[in-house]
């Protein structure tokens, strides 16, 4: 992937002089020629791929776990809506940016879908990220810019995120059955990108229940279920042939290595999802209410315990890697959104249970999130203002 960029430092440069020449005499040293004088860094859109959508993800699930946090800590939310601004601004930034890439790069835009395997599969990342913001505009923003309006946002990118996560859900598999030439021995986590998309639909949905009236409410719930088991499913099919090529191909490269914390995403995610539609049920349709509320908490405690044991894998993975001196990648930002939809997913099992110890877990797993999403973000500016990451 051309956006999978080390962090190699460049050669060293000066500024290039600029207007006229002086009157006085020349320097005695050696003046550089034209060919070896450095030339100004500037991004290159032609390497903008949908992957940098992950970095708004990773945002904006900051700041939407301080919402669901089941702590009342004074600053919290204050911090969230900062990182909300933030999230929401990158995302503006990043739709401009790759609305340029496909006007002037299409061919680069064509390899990124249609040829590259690899690439296509970060098609999952935009509509997760317009998702997440449009969550976040309801949960945090909405103190900053009034109810109304941030009730209007979101319906707005959730409906607009779905359908997109839909299309790439099913897309992205077509493509993979009848163009891109790939091995189930080769498989890797990034695979599961399209296919978890509709579950962050799912989980994101029924926040918008109350909102709608009463005629409509029932069509979301039922909507969001629907896409909760397409994902579900999908998931459940795909997990198997990831952790095969796992296991029979390891990963190509030291840089995938953090794409093992993908594989929280479902988990999370879905756990996420159970807890918000059980909410959901009371409005929607309360003769659904009970058994919504219990599956909730059973599934969601099975999920978070196979989660916490994926964790640890991923984590022992990555240290490993890191002692090899694994290089800084745009796929440093899988650190952050799969660890915040465990957050949410704990949070919400709290919620449920009334047990401290998924309040804990919450905590402590937004801690996680918090170092991860100060780690990416920082190597990620940094190689930007150096020139490294799209070039």
């Amino acid at each position: 992937m051309a956006t999978l960029s080390t962090d190699t430092p460049p050669a060293p440069s000066s500024p290039a002089p600029s207007g006229p020449a002086p009157s006085s005499p020349a320097p005695s040293g050696p003046v550089p020629s034209p060919s070896t004088r450095p030339s100004r860094q500037r991004l290159d859109l032609a390497q903008l791929g949908p992957n940098w959508y992950a970095a708004v993800m990773g945002t904006a699930i900051v700041a939407n776990g301080a919402a669901a946090l089941p702590l009342h800590l004074p600053g919290l939310l204050g911090f969230g809506e900062l990182v909300w601004l933030l999230s929401s601004a990158a995302l503006a930034l990043l739709v401009a940016g790759r609305a340029v890439h496909l006007l002037r790069h299409r061919e680069a835009a064509r390899s990124q879908l249609l040829d590259n395997p690899a690439t296509a599969v970060f098609y999952g990342c935009p509509p997760m990220a317009l998702l997440a913001v449009g969550y976040g505009t309801l949960a945090v923003g909405s103190r900053l810019i009034g109810t109304g309006p941030a009730v209007a946002a979101d319906l707005v990118l959730w409906t607009v995120g779905t359908a997109y996560a839909v299309a790439v859900a099913a897309g992205i598999p077509y493509l993979m059955i009848t163009r891109h030439e790939v091995s189930a021995l080769r498989a890797n986590p990034t695979w599961l990108l399209p296919v978890v998309a509709p579950m962050v639909a799912a989980a994101l949905g029924p926040a918008l229940v109350p909102h709608l009236p009463q005629a409509w409410r029932p069509a979301m719930l039922y909507g969001c279920y629907a896409l909760f088991g397409a994902s579900l499913l999908a998931v459940l099919a795909l997990l198997p042939v990831v952790l095969t090529g796992l296991v029979h191909s390891k990963l190509p490269t030291l840089a995938l290595t953090p794409s093992l914390f993908l594989v929280l995403g479902p988990l999370g995610q879905s756990t996420t999802a159970v807890n918000q539609l059980a909410d959901a049920a009371r409005l929607a349709d309360p003769r659904l209410a009970g058994a919504a509320a219990a599956f909730a908490i059973l599934f969601g405690i099975g999920m978070t315990g196979f989660a916490l044991l994926w964790l640890g894998i991923a984590l022992a993975a990555n240290l490993r890697a890191w002692r090899a001196e694994m290089p800084f990648a745009m796929t440093w930002w899988a650190f952050t959104f799969p660890v915040g939809t465990m957050v949410t997913g704990s949070a919400g099992l709290a919620r449920h249970t009334g047990f401290g110890g998924f309040t804990a877990l919450a905590a402590g797993l937004y801690l996680l999130l918090l170092a991860a999403w100060a780690v990416a973000g920082t190597r990620t500016l940094t190689g930007l203002a150096a020139g490294r990451l799209l070039r």
